[in-house]
């Protein structure tokens, strides 16, 4: 709590030194959870002056699906959107049969959080030497979470019918994205929006799972921060897979930031603004552009 405080004081003053007329500023399920997190957002504010809101899991779907929106394709049938967290995984599906232009969060047809992550589950299992044994016992862990899934077996029907693909929002995806691509350091531009088949990602899962702890530090994409927790975000996909098994997944580095950021746009109204400065700007049939249109 101290060491969140004292990251909170930087991020005010950087706040501090640009004109924000509005912000929204959120917790999840760390808050959500722990018997004092009312306290420590109390904390946050007298300390700090940040107002925090503990947002619901729901809204933290809604809003995961929000900042991914560009990603999904929106030709297929459906999507499954998940985002692999360190105390909790976000599961959405998004039903497109009915979408028709509308905002990618109108097409959720059910959300589930998992009370797994990568820190629970490697704390449990073990993250720094994983074996054969180990890693399944993971699998099995996250895969008992499945079945509580809203319509599980609606989800199971809709699979099975294709055109789906998988949306995947968090370090592990972006992870297995940045080995695959043999990245020597990681870049956000070339992940974000990269689609990777079921065969490449099986493949890049067996490759972890085949390096040992100093090898998996020693990958640029991993490091020493994230090398003890990889495995248990592989074990929760691998759940994933098994289950709803798509032949393509969409990495998105990009989540719940970027849907406040969406959200907020919108309450402004910036896309009206745009359409009319569009509109001003047409050509009208038989005459001249206007002078916004020429100078851009």
């Amino acid at each position: 709590m101290d060491r969140a405080v004292d990251a909170l004081k930087i991020c005010r003053a950087k706040l501090g030194r640009r004109p924000v007329r509005r912000a929204r500023l959120i917790a999840t399920e760390a808050c959500r959870l722990a018997a004092n997190g009312g306290a420590f957002i109390d904390r946050v504010l007298s300390e700090t002056g940040l107002e925090l809101e503990i947002v619901s899991q729901e809204t933290e779907a809604r809003l995961a699906v929000a900042g991914c929106g560009p990603l999904i394709d929106l030709t297929a049938s459906g999507v499954i959107l998940f985002d692999i967290g360190g105390g909790s995984s976000e599961l959405v599906w998004l039903d497109l049969r009915q979408a028709h232009g509308r905002r990618p969060s109108a097409s959720i047809k059910s959300w589930q959080s998992m009370p797994i992550g990568v820190v629970n589950l490697s704390e449990r299992h073990g993250g720094r030497d994983v074996d054969d044994a180990v890693f399944e016992g993971m699998v099995a862990e996250a895969a008992s979470h499945l079945d509580a899934f809203p319509d599980a077996e609606g989800l199971d029907r809709a699979v099975a019918d294709g055109g789906f693909h998988m949306l995947g929002t968090s370090g592990t995806v972006t992870t297995l994205a940045g080995v695959h691509l043999c990245l020597d350091r990681y870049d956000r531009s070339r992940v974000d929006g990269l689609w990777m088949t079921d065969a490449e990602i099986g493949a890049m899962m067996r490759q972890l799972r085949q390096a040992d702890f100093a090898a998996r530090v020693a990958n640029p994409c991993i490091g020493e921060d994230r090398a003890d927790l990889v495995l248990a975000g592989c074990a929760i996909l691998e759940a994933l897979r098994r289950r709803w098994r798509c032949d393509r997944m969409r990495v998105a580095d990009r989540g719940l930031r970027e849907g406040i950021l969406v959200e907020l746009m919108s309450a402004d109204h910036v896309w009206r603004r745009r359409r009319r400065r569009h509109n001003r700007g047409a050509v009208p049939s038989g005459g001249a552009a206007s002078g916004e249109a020429r100078n851009g």
